[in-house]
């Protein structure tokens, strides 16, 4: 060991301190020339290693690192019967044979096909879906299916706290377990962290009870966390390949309204019974094999397709993009709606921290007469990237966009709306995290009885939202100028 090292802790602490200008050297030598990283996020390291160089040294070491995603994630690619239906679905629509129902939505083919050639997401029809608003009634809904189950329940989610709510869910999956049901539970080691949150103990009480349980990303020695980035932001319940849930909701108190600091909690979940739940499916088997280090796709109990007889015709597509995936595909759809609406651009999220593509292609909308609206929360859970939303959102005001704070409790739903004809729903915010750092999955709906639902929910939000003026957003205390400047400067890497 050096020299240097050979004293007492205060000897290494002032070596650092006085040498940390060297340390700042080989980190910014590191960033610009050893990580492709896009310039803005460059700048934003640069920054924060030059100007706050201790707090920078530390945040870089735990969201920095930019980790060669080839060596740790592996393209996870289905062979068989789902690329044989994306291969025959492009045909379909190259050869202009596939029939959407609707006349209006024959101009999204194009985005049908991207998410077909980037991301496999092979088009279902034949699905009903179910929006719920509220955590009483998504969490009600799920113990009722949960009690249906006869082969499977697959949940992951990327926060369980060890509360009452999951008291009840727990009981009921451990009486599913003792009847012969499979049930495997697949959880964020970092969502998961905390006093309330679930400890080891809890999930060998859990696999005691015949419970499989995965971790995502565990933690060094069980309790040292490193890697802040390359989350697990899914949060996806499939049972017996028969319906699935998606959407905000994760499992805590908090998500019942429950929580003094929040309030009534506002989220987006959907619950999907028909063809697209296969996806969902397999989007959970591919994260639990990584996990796990198991292959169920050799388990034929868990992709058998049940005969679908339902009542609606929504069309379907599940995408899902992260560390693991070619292209921001969420992002891309994003930003591919929005540049395809033509009536209306209806966007609920808790983080609005859009690159450069996605801001400029709203602004566009706005002034070529689209109606954009756009709301957030009134109160920052995160309050960094609240107030980088905030600086965000005062663009947009200025363009001539309706933008407004939900004061009813605390706003969590990741919900964008497009001419009431397609929406696209599930975990990724509107934010560069979700955007490329964590793993996300979204369901695309082509449907416009489903896209006028949500649109009329978001209209009953505002009954319950503050509008930004442009007058009130120009005369805006210098406190808040000063918070909203200093923390866009760093929105890159929030």
């Amino acid at each position: 060991m050096p020299q240097f090292f050979t004293g007492d802790m205060g000897d290494i602490y002032r070596w650092i301190i006085e040498h940390l200008w060297f340390i700042n050297i080989m980190f910014s030598i590191l960033i610009i020339f050893f990580q492709r990283r896009n310039p803005t996020t460059v700048w934003a390291w640069l920054l924060l290693l030059y100007f706050i160089p201790v707090l920078g040294f530390v945040l870089y070491l735990v969201l920095g690192q930019n980790f060669r995603k080839e060596r740790m994630f592996k393209m996870k690619e289905i062979e068989g019967e789902i690329k044989y239906a994306v291969r025959r679905q492009e045909e379909s629509i190259y050869r202009k044979r596939l029939k959407l129902g609707d006349s209006e939505l024959e101009r999204f083919k194009r985005l049908i096909l991207y998410n077909l050639n980037e991301g496999e997401a092979v088009l279902t029809d034949n699905n009903d879906i179910r929006i719920y608003t509220d955590g009483e009634e998504k969490f009600r809904a799920l113990l009722t299916e949960i009690e249906k189950a006869e082969n499977y329940i697959h949940m992951q989610y990327y926060i369980i706290r060890n509360d009452e709510l999951w008291g009840q869910i727990e009981e009921a999956l451990i009486r599913k377990a003792r009847q012969g049901v499979e049930v495997r539970i697949l959880f964020d080691s970092m969502g998961c962290r905390g006093w309330r949150g679930m400890r080891g103990a809890d999930w060998i009480r859990l696999e005691t009870e015949g419970i499989q349980t995965a971790e995502f990303f565990p933690a060094v020695f069980g309790k040292l966390q490193l890697r802040v980035n390359y989350r697990n932001h899914r949060k996806i319940v499939v049972i017996d390949g028969r319906l699935g849930f998606i959407g905000g909701f994760n499992v805590g108190r908090e998500y019942l309204g429950r929580d003094e600091k929040f309030g009534y909690w506002r989220d987006t979940h959907i619950c999907i019974e028909g063809a697209a739940v296969t996806s969902l499916a397999v989007r959970f088997v591919l994260d639990w094999n990584y996990a796990a280090g198991e292959n169920l796709f050799l388990n034929d109990r868990l992709f058998q397709m049940p005969d679908y007889k339902r009542n609606g015709n929504g069309l379907v597509q599940i995408i899902s993009s992260g560390p693991d995936s070619g292209s921001p595909i969420i992002r891309d759809n994003y930003l591919r709606m929005i540049h395809m609406a033509r009536r209306s651009i209806y966007i609920q999220t808790p983080y609005f921290i859009p690159d450069n593509d996605i801001r400029d292609a709203l602004i566009i909308a706005v002034k070529s007469g689209i109606d954009v609206r756009i709301m957030i929360p009134c109160k920052p859970d995160h309050p960094f990237v609240y107030w980088a939303t905030y600086s965000y959102i005062g663009e947009l005001i200025e363009a001539g966009a309706r933008c407004y704070t939900y004061c009813n409790g605390f706003l969590h739903a990741k919900c964008v709306c497009v001419d009431d004809l397609v929406c696209c729903i599930g975990t990724a915010n509107m934010d560069i995290r979700s955007f490329s750092l964590n793993f996300e999955v979204n369901a695309v709906i082509y449907s416009s009885l489903t896209t006028e639902k949500l649109v009329r929910a978001f209209e009953k939000d505002i009954s319950k939202s503050r509008l930004i003026t442009r007058k009130e957003y120009e005369n805006r205390e210098i406190l808040i100028r000063i918070k909203e400047q200093f923390c866009r400067l760093f929105s890159p890497v929030l």
